[in-house]
């Protein structure tokens, strides 16, 4: 199962069509497909190892986003900010992109 995945994820060529137009294609073999089944359990096996390092913060991971979120007491923002921080530095790690217009 494992060979079947990695030969469906590896040199996926990609095109862009609109009206009759088509792009010159692209070969792909990284990410995966979007609206994919696979895309969610793979997202999250790609994901298993980002986790919280705070007892009030939590990693949310859904689909193919990720939240942040933490409890923030007497304005107390260091263990959330540290969280996020780390969570930067992880998707560095993974050569994961992080959607910065996405982002607050």
């Amino acid at each position: 199962m494992c060979l079947w995945i990695l030969d469906f994820l590896l040199n996926r060529l990609q095109f862009v069509k609109i009206g009759d137009n088509l792009s010159s294609s692209v070969t792909l073999s990284t990410g995966t497909p979007q609206g994919c089944v696979l895309s969610p359990m793979l997202y999250s096996l790609f994901t298993h190892d980002c986790f919280s390092s705070h007892v009030r913060t939590k990693i949310l991971p859904f689909a193919n986003d990720t939240t942040v979120i933490g409890l923030i007491t007497n304005s107390d923002e260091s263990e959330y900010r540290d969280q996020v921080n780390k969570l930067i530095s992880w998707c560095n790690d993974n050569n994961l992109e992080l959607n910065v217009n996405k982002t607050k």
